[in-house]
């Protein structure tokens, strides 16, 4: 889970990014906090927590063609 002090129940969602295979699935939620990310295949494995800024920084990047 994102943080221990959430009460919020994640909703996740695969991402448009993902692969067609099973092998490349990423799962995102957005929280008041921020967008959570983790792997679909090992979702016991936990989350990384972006902060709102830093998320849009990093799909900015993503779309911009700046990140591969």
């Amino acid at each position: 889970m994102p943080s221990a002090s959430s009460n919020e129940s994640p909703s996740w969602f695969k991402s448009s990014y993902s692969g067609g295979n099973a092998t490349e699935c990423v799962e995102a939620a957005h929280l008041s906090e921020g967008t959570a990310i983790r792997d679909s295949k090992a979702t016991e494995g936990g989350s990384l927590l972006f902060q709102p800024q830093s998320w849009t920084l990093f799909v900015s990047a993503l779309q911009d063609g700046r990140l591969r």
